[in-house]
């Protein structure tokens, strides 16, 4: 099995730090809520779909998005497929652009005494975990990228799909889809986000034992 080489820090300058501040920032979600800096949000700036009216009869209009309403098979999914594409090929730019000025190696020289004890994996995949905040696919992409270009290897690409999968693009999730419920909590909704994020990083860790001792002779 083939294995990531070493990503090799070096001496980190300080605009990488700045960048890997932007960066993160851009991706956080902070700035989506600031009138002056939510164009720097990476949520805003994906923006959505339209709407195309579906007049059922004259009292009765019911709005679609351009993928439809009641699609299945292979068309459906092709064009759900597509309607993924702005998201990850911006979060793929930004990322790319972020790595000229140094953010990837910040990240791994101040994340790596975090994630290396916790979850085993390199610090650089902190930025992948703040990006599956906001966007699945963003975040998904990442990984792919990270993994191609060997800054992570099969194992750590396994424990960080662990922790995407539960409870993907949370952020986004719990204040759009779960907003209706808020009203009816009876604790503030701080307290069920901070449980999901704690959740999440308890499923990673089991699959990181479950790597290093059922499947440990996989990754030999």
């Amino acid at each position: 099995m083939q294995k990531a080489t070493e990503f090799e820090v070096g001496k980190v300058k300080p605009s990488a730090y700045l960048a890997l501040i932007s960066l993160i920032l851009f991706f956080s979600g902070l700035l989506a809520g600031h009138d002056m800096l939510k164009a720097f949000d990476f949520s805003t700036l994906t923006g959505g779909f339209g709407k195309i009216p579906k007049i059922l009869d004259e009292a009765n209009i019911k709005a679609t998005t351009f993928i439809g309403d009641g699609g299945s098979g292979a068309r459906a999914g092709f064009l759900f497929a597509f309607s993924l594409i702005p998201a990850v090929m911006l979060a793929l730019g930004v990322i790319e652009v972020m790595e000229h000025y140094g953010a990837i190696k910040a990240a791994q020289k101040l994340l790596n005494p975090i994630l290396k004890p916790i979850l085993g994996v390199p610090g650089l995949c902190g930025l992948i975990l703040i990006t599956d905040l906001q966007s699945t696919d963003a975040g998904a992409a990442m990984s792919k990228e990270a993994r191609d270009k060997n800054y992570i290897n099969d194992k750590d690409l396994v424990v960080i799909c662990a922790w995407q999968y539960s409870g993907a693009g949370m952020i986004n999730n719990f204040f759009a889809i779960g907003s209706a419920l808020l009203g009816h909590l009876v604790c503030l909704p701080i307290i069920p986000l901070v449980l999901m994020l704690i959740m999440k990083f308890v499923g990673a860790i089991f699959v990181r034992i479950v790597l290093n001792t059922f499947y440990k002779k996989d990754f030999e």
